[in-house]
């Protein structure tokens, strides 16, 4: 991934909270053919690795090749960035965005029971917090059938890469006029990035 150096986040916490915050992420491989192929997954960091599951129809599980990387994707906030929030000018718009890129070597998950409980990691994973969870107990028959029909894999993570361009390469009052245009609206993406601005920007954004 191009990062220039401004917009580089090598805090592991960072990453791993981007990750958290928005598993839905893309994994891409190369088929047998060298063409990229994605799929749209949720996917855990766990560890020091990912895990996930797809569907057994779908091809992309035969792409994992012994020592062979793949690349999973996970996109934070962003947003579009108007230059009439700009005190500096002339300025031209731009796309404010976070994500961090992680590379590993995949393996697929055979033994039931670790695929039973990686199952039971995910689901309770994306439960927490709601008042009354739901909990991977279903009857014994379906959960055969449902294990039978998808593919569990973990991904040894052998390096990540976080990028925030988040006007880090603007002025002090440029941001803050970002934040605040962000901040000041209804849509809830334009405000995720406006409080990820704050954070990652500290506090000389603020005025």
């Amino acid at each position: 991934m191009y990062i220039p150096e401004k917009f580089a986040i090598d805090d592991a916490a960072w990453q791993r909270r981007l990750a958290a915050d928005n598993a839905f992420a893309v994994l891409v491989t190369s088929d047998d053919d060298g063409l990229p192929f994605a799929s749209h997954l949720p996917i855990l960091w766990h560890g020091d690795s990912l895990e996930g599951h797809m569907a057994k129809a779908n091809p992309q599980w035969r792409h994992f090749r012994p020592g062979q990387q793949v690349l999973t994707i996970f996109s934070g906030p962003h947003g579009y960035v108007s230059p009439s929030w700009y005190r500096t000018q002339p300025a031209v718009p731009t796309w404010n965005y976070a994500t961090v890129h992680v590379y590993g070597r995949p393996r697929l998950i055979e033994d039931e029971t670790d695929k039973k409980a990686r199952q039971r990691r995910l689901v309770n994973a994306f439960e927490a917090g709601r008042d009354e969870p739901w909990r991977l107990d279903v009857p014994e028959k379906f959960e055969r059938g449902m294990l039978a029909g998808i593919v569990a894999f973990e991904i040894e993570i052998d390096r990540c890469e976080g990028k925030g361009k988040l006007s880090q390469n603007r002025p002090a009052a440029d941001r803050a006029g970002v934040i605040a245009a962000l901040a000041a609206g209804s849509n809830d993406a334009d405000l995720a990035l406006a409080t990820m601005m704050t954070q990652v920007n500290g506090d000389e954004a603020g005025g």
